[in-house]
């Protein structure tokens, strides 16, 4: 027996407590059949046999990133990127540019923005939107996709310049004039102005997915959980599959919202059903609140800057209740997006309620972000057997000077982003990008992981080991989708998901971390990105 590919010379790091370094991998058809020294599996190289040599640069496990929106973040590329900017007057060169080369575009759209880009951190208005462009409608989404701002024409097409109605959690601002700012809080309201502009055709949709997949591979990222979905979405991803074209794995929820009824969670059993080899489904996704930067994030105190204000629930005390615990009842895994203090500990208290009545089994709900935590919480995520998941970039853009500092105040930062918190009182953590809401790229993550330093003197020390890192971003992942089993580490029986680092990631400062690339990204034995 003969192995399709043999990998040599690497300092392959395992993941796998039994044997955790190796110099040779070996992979027949979609699965790893040897993993020792280059000796070991000399034996294993055949006349066919394809032999990649390593150089002594990294081999680990596919990248799992663990909080993902790959339909979102691919149909934005061909959009306005605002990434990296850091003015208004960036901004405004970004959109003429853009306005200019699409002169034909009934819209404008751009995706990305930060919320400090004004001076002072003043709040972007229409009228600064108006000055860039007035003639076209022009609607721009933060980094965050938690915030929209509109220009006057794009507020009047969708009748929204005198103010409108959205769910609770969402806000169309309204000024002192009685119109319309332009800033549209949560998707519930700026929504309204992005339901006008042309839709994309499944075709165009499928190229820009395509697009999405290969910045992954470039990245080493074999698997994806991702962070919204529904049955559509699903077939979007197997039939690219079906072609041959889905080059990492899916783990697709059923996002979940507070007006639905409890039987809409049938299309989560369908969906789960109709499961393949590269996309599975077993999970109900919903929001508890917003993003702290626009004050919808669930506070357990209120907000320094805006007294009497701790933000507003997605979902009711009684409506998650009675997701989750049907959610639970039905076997299904339950992901929540939960920012501020009070929506974790309400997300708590709805997986308490749900375990009382449906008893205790291995579900590994999840929470994601927990970008402020109460203390007096911590315990009850190792009790209820909860996974955290969070974003070490969202940590970096959030520092002392950031808008995001300033709304929960100096007092909370000891108590923010409490990667190793968690990580020491036992709960699972693993880590992903939410890109689009920041880069795909995992080195740039891992980086913030490992060299972030206290906020403030006395405040405790956050940032990770780099053994620890890379096990959220593999084993512990696969653990937090329930495939522990079979994959997430490289050892004999494992499906074949690996990627070879630029360098030998063991040896480099931490600042190096963040310039690393993969130059080889294997996914289920198959080739999706060679550099090398």
């Amino acid at each position: 027996m003969y192995a399709d590919l043999l990998i040599i010379n690497a300092h392959a790091l395992t993941m796998d407590p039994a044997q955790p370094q190796a110099e040779s991998v070996a992979i027949i058809g979609d699965r790893i059949i040897g993993v020792g020294s280059n000796i070991d599996l000399a034996a294993l190289r055949g006349p066919h046999t394809q032999l990649i040599n390593a150089g002594g640069r990294t081999l680990m496990p596919g990248i799992i990133d663990s909080h993902f929106h790959l339909l979102w973040g691919s149909v934005q590329l061909d959009d306005m990127l605002f990434d990296g900017v850091s003015s208004y007057a960036e901004m405004m060169a970004i959109v003429h540019a853009y306005a200019a080369a699409h002169p034909d575009k009934p819209w404008l759209v751009g995706h990305g923005l930060p919320y400090n880009l004004l001076p002072g951190h003043a709040a972007l208005t229409r009228q600064h939107l108006d000055m860039i462009i007035a003639d076209r409608p022009l609607i721009v989404i933060s980094f965050d996709i938690h915030t929209g701002w509109a220009n006057t024409k794009a507020l009047e097409l969708a009748g929204l310049l005198h103010g409108g109605t959205c769910a609770p959690g969402n806000e169309i601002v309204i000024g002192a004039d009685g119109l319309a700012t332009g800033e549209l809080r949560e998707p519930g309201a700026y929504q309204q102005v992005t339901a006008l502009v042309p839709k994309q055709s499944e075709a165009e949709t499928r190229t820009l997915i395509r697009k999405g997949l290969a910045r992954a591979a470039r990245y080493g990222i074999t698997s994806i959980h991702n962070m919204d979905g529904d049955a559509r979405q699903m077939a979007l991803y197997t039939g690219l599959e079906a072609r041959g074209e889905l080059t990492l794995r899916v783990s697709i929820p059923f996002l979940a919202t507070p007006e639905m009824p409890l039987e809409a969670l049938s299309e989560a059993i369908v969906m789960q059903d109709a499961q393949t080899t590269m996309v599975r489904s077993k999970r109900v996704k919903c929001f508890m609140d917003g993003v702290i930067e626009s004050y919808t994030a669930l506070m357990l105190a209120d907000y320094v800057d805006s007294p009497g204000n701790s933000g507003v629930a997605i979902f009711s005390a009684e409506q998650f209740t009675r997701l989750v615990t049907e959610a639970d009842r039905l076997g299904l895994q339950v992901t929540v997006h939960a920012i501020g203090d009070g929506a974790v500990r309400r997300t708590l208290d709805g997986y308490t309620y749900a375990q009382r009545i449906n008893g205790r089994r291995d579900l590994r709900h999840r929470i994601e972000h927990i970008e402020v935590l109460n203390l007096a919480d911590l315990p009850r995520f190792k009790e209820l057997g909860i996974t955290a998941s969070m974003q070490p970039l969202h940590a970096a853009i959030s520092a002392p000077g950031s808008v995001w500092a300033e709304r929960v105040g100096a007092a909370a930062w000891a108590r923010s982003f409490p990667w190793q918190t968690l990580r020491a009182a036992g709960v699972p953590l693993v880590f992903g990008s939410d890109w689009p809401v920041v880069t795909q790229n995992p080195f740039m993550s891992m980086h913030a992981a490992l060299a972030r330093k206290p906020w403030a003197a006395g405040q405790p020390n956050e940032a990770q080991e780099l053994g620890d890192t890379l096990a959220a971003y593999t084993r512990d992942a696969a653990f937090a989708e329930h495939q522990e089993t079979v994959k997430g580490q490289l050892c004999e029986g494992m499906l074949a998901d690996l990627v070879v680092l630029s360098d030998d990631i063991a040896v480099l400062h931490i600042d190096q971390v963040k310039d690393l690339s993969a130059v080889l990204t294997i996914c289920g034995g198959q080739l999706v990105h060679q550099a090398l």
